[in-house]
């Protein structure tokens, strides 16, 4: 461990990730990553299943089970960035990767919607810690382009998560209630901590950590929300994001009640997440040659041209779930494009205060983006016409916040570091 941890020390002289090989790495970025993802996507098929039981009326409602989880999730991060910091990334993360572990078990013996929302606001208290911690890390042993290189190949297993989820909470309620899902959740979460208990060195160098202190605390919330480029396209993700969290909130709805084909919602789920995969793994290979603001910019305008598309399909009543299912998933392959790209823009200025810098931009992105699904969750009508209104007024929001960000000048070139 020692050995490792000088390698993270001498970075700058040899490599720039912390010594347990890029492959190794790579991957706890994503099983951290997937942390969050399961929580979410894995109990999609099970909400009915979950408001029966515990007696929350099915319906709109239901989306509660989600959103307290991401609201909390969101929120959470705000605390874990000082912390980070201070005390550096492997102990904090530690710490939130055992709550996560716990409450998932506390969910799964929940036995009324109260407890139930009360483990999922904890389990999203501790997975927090992963989003901020993972960004961090990442931040501490690549920048620019290749930070968003790393983040893509992350991306690609991470993905697989949405794509298998569902049907892996699918699959555990034909042999177990849905009490099966979070037991789940709770070994995976301790497989991940002891991968990171065993192999991951710390990342922050002694020197670089600072005091929690009130002065230097808001000097960073300062500089995070007064750069210009990272603002900007911190706003712009929350708005992709609220539209995937829309998408989230709505999907298990849209099968069931608007196309009347519950046993199609796993399958085409997964094909839909399987194109943000292929996007993100397009990234990988192009946004080292292209740049990061080339690739997310048009990407944004695909996105953009295929919201407008579909939502005039909508409204003329021609939706079907063969034109659902393509449509959307040309969304979710432009949001895979956008996702990690918008990232890696809103850290790069930021990396002196990285730990801080990510809580404040993942609290922002994630809450809001919440909150921004639930107000269009809790349009469902029964069509898919509220989704694809919040895609496309979303979408053009992000677009505005892109164009402040670069004063009107899009796709262009920076370098290596994100320098202008």
């Amino acid at each position: 461990m020692t050995q490792i941890a000088l390698s993270v020390q001498s970075r700058a002289e040899t490599t720039p990730h912390p010594g347990m090989g890029f492959r190794q790495f790579v991957g706890l970025v994503a099983a951290l990553m997937a942390v969050n993802a399961l929580a979410v996507d894995s109990m999609l098929p099970a909400l009915p299943a979950i408001a029966h039981s515990l007696g929350l009326p099915v319906g709109n409602k239901q989306q509660w089970i989600v959103t307290v989880y991401l609201l909390s999730f969101g929120s959470s991060q705000i605390v874990y960035g000082p912390l980070a910091d201070r005390f550096g990334r492997r102990p904090v993360l530690m710490a939130g990767l055992i709550i996560y572990v716990a409450t998932s078990m506390l969910a799964a013996m929940a036995g009324s919607i109260e407890m139930l929302l009360f483990a999922r606001v904890c389990q999203g208290i501790g997975s927090a810690a992963t989003r901020v911690l993972v960004v961090s890390i990442v931040r501490d042993c690549y920048a620019g382009n290749q930070m968003a290189r790393v983040m893509s190949l992350a991306f690609i297993v991470f993905l697989a998560v949405p794509i298998l989820a569902p049907s892996i909470g699918q699959i555990i309620m034909l042999v177990l209630p849905w009490r099966g899902i979070f037991w789940a959740l709770a070994l995976f979460g301790l497989v991940v901590t002891l991968w990171v208990w065993a192999r991951l060195p710390e990342t922050m160098h002694e020197r670089d950590r600072l005091p929690i202190a009130p002065g230097r605390i808001y000097d960073a919330f300062r500089v995070t929300l007064t750069n210009r480029s990272a603002v900007g396209y911190m706003l712009a993700m929350t708005f992709i994001m609220g539209g995937l969290f829309g998408f989230i909130n709505s999907a298990q709805q849209i099968f069931v009640e608007t196309f009347q084909a519950p046993r199609l919602f796993t399958g085409i789920f997964a094909g839909i997440a399987f194109f943000m995969a292929l996007a993100s793994l397009l990234n990988s290979r192009v946004v080292g040659r292209v740049g990061t603001r080339p690739v997310s910019h048009c990407a944004l305008l695909g996105y953009l041209g295929i919201a407008f598309i579909h939502t005039a399909l909508v409204a003329s009543g021609h939706e079907s779930i063969v034109t659902f299912a393509i449509l959307q998933a040309g969304t979710m392959f432009c949001f895979g494009l956008v996702a990690s790209n918008f990232g890696a823009l809103a850290m790069e200025p930021l990396g002196h205060i990285a730990g801080t810098a990510s809580s404040i931009q993942g609290f922002a992105t994630t809450a809001g983006g919440a909150l921004l699904g639930f107000v269009i969750g809790q349009h469902f009508d029964g069509t898919t016409l509220p989704l694809e209104i919040g895609f496309l007024v979303y979408g053009l929001a992000a677009f505005a916040l892109v164009l402040f960000s670069e004063r009107g000048r899009l796709f262009r070139r920076v370098g290596a570091r994100g320098s202008m």
